[in-house]
């Protein structure tokens, strides 16, 4: 159903650890101020200010990541999913000093250059026929603002400014912006931290049936119920297909998406897919919208998309909609960042692409779902488990009661892996280039930590 032609291109095995501790300086490095002055003035992702523990990397390479004290770390998250290729290599990194020595940035309004030329063509190329433009920007959470604001603006070219709000489904996550917040499970999200402030949406429940489950047309019941009600105030449905990621690590029914598809073209609401986590192969499917085989209005792409190295999305659409902003009152997609479509993003997104697409990714994440799926099965029968999945290259265990996180992740650290759980969740999620034997440490690791726990 898609335009995609390329097909895998060999990577390269991870084989041993890093080739060295880092440059000069930091192997010269007190570490010891270092992180005094880190746990002082530096904030970490979702922690307090100078909260817990954080263990400073020096190298990577591979599935590797060298400490600053010589004890080297099995990588099981990919750097928040992003690092599929493994780190340090070698076409990567080519890629990028290729790129440095031609035009590190240069700003896209009013200009272009080859790299963004270059990247649009493969990802019209590798998604749904219907989506023709792309629109490159610098993360996740922007490319969902920018698909929200596409599809109100599209309305509003229609003359009909009253479709503004978006229907989204609990367990869902997209961000940490203000609109995609917004779209975020209302309980589990920070809703309650900014009431007044987030824009007030629709969700339906999250999707009851299991991915290799029998499919309960029940499932969609309510669902088809709220789109029916809300189809006058609705711009568009978004959600993230197969796999609600950060808000749950929930994999549901292909079915759902179809029927959703075809609910939103019965309602005239738009359909926005964000594929930000699952893009890219992550569940054993380039785009996890293939298991349903439908195109969404507009498609969100970021995390995996250079692989890694540098922080780059991508929000595509069809002509259709494209054409109805450029006839809206504005007469234009009102959002330009200043570090838009970046060259050296571009290029590495481009050899990513590359090296993905002529490897054979879908034989290496089978592998590793088969090999997760038989190893993690050993945590089924622990006491606090309270299910083990897997999908593609993403292994779950889900647990009873919210984790200690900064007491698990010392105990992996001890253990010689990096996981980092989250909630009631300790999940894997490799680079596509693992080895058996590392995975096997990453599997092993999760089942002795949670038998000591």
């Amino acid at each position: 159903m898609g335009k995609r032609g390329l097909q895998d291109e060999p990577g390269r095995e991870a084989g041993g650890g890093p080739r060295g501790a880092g440059t000069d300086s930091e192997r010269g490095r007190d570490w010891a101020s270092a992180l005094a002055w880190d746990q002082a003035h530096l904030w970490h992702p979702y922690a307090a200010a100078g909260e817990g523990p954080v263990w400073p990397v020096v190298s990577a390479e591979g599935v590797r990541l060298r400490l600053a004290d010589g004890r080297t770390l099995i990588d099981g998250m990919s750097s928040w999913w992003a690092v599929i290729h493994g780190y340090n290599h070698p076409v990567l990194n080519r890629a990028v000093r290729e790129q440095l020595d031609r035009l590190a940035h240069v700003m896209f309004g009013g200009l272009t250059h080859g790299p963004a030329i270059d990247l649009a063509k493969r990802l019209v190329d590798l998604t749904p026929t219907p989506l023709e433009r792309v629109f490159l920007c610098d993360s996740g959470s922007v490319a969902v603002e920018v698909a929200i604001k596409m599809a109100i603006q599209y309305w509003q070219a229609r003359g009909q400014p009253a479709k503004h709000r978006l229907l989204a489904l609990r367990g869902g996550y997209h961000g940490d912006t203000l609109a995609a917040m917004s779209v975020c499970d209302p309980i589990t999200g920070m809703h309650r931290l900014f009431t007044g402030l987030v824009p007030q949406q629709i969700f339906a429940p999250r999707p009851t049936c299991p991915f290799d489950a029998p499919w309960d047309p029940s499932a969609i019941a309510e669902f088809a119920q709220l789109i029916a009600a809300h189809k006058d105030e609705l711009a568009a449905v978004i959600l993230e297909p197969i796999v609600q990621g950060a808000g749950g690590m929930w994999f549901y029914h292909p079915q759902y998406l179809r029927e959703v598809r075809a609910l939103c073209d019965a309602h005239d609401v738009l359909l926005i897919a964000d594929e930000i986590a699952t893009g890219f192969g992550r569940t054993g499917r380039l785009l996890a919208l293939d298991y349903a085989g439908v195109a969404p209005d507009i498609l969100c792409l970021g995390k995996a998309l250079t692989g890694g190295y540098m922080t780059l999305a991508a929000t595509l659409t069809t002509a259709r909609i494209a054409a109805g902003i450029a006839h809206s009152d504005a007469g234009c997609l009102m959002h330009g960042p200043t570090f838009m479509a970046n060259p050296l993003a571009c290029a590495v997104a481009v050899a990513s692409i590359d090296l993905l697409m002529a490897g054979d990714w879908q034989d290496r994440v089978r592998r590793i779902a088969d090999q997760m799926t038989r190893e993690l099965e050993a945590c089924r029968g622990l006491d606090g488990v309270r299910d083990v999945r897997v999908l593609g290259a993403i292994g779950v265990v889900e647990t009873e009661a919210p984790c200690d996180l900064h007491a698990l992740m010392a105990r992996f650290v001890d253990a010689g892996v990096w996981i980092r759980p989250f909630g009631r969740l300790i999940y894997l999620m490799p680079p596509y280039v693992i080895s058996p034997d590392d995975l096997s440490v990453l599997t092993a690791s999760v089942v002795r930590v949670l038998s000591d726990a």
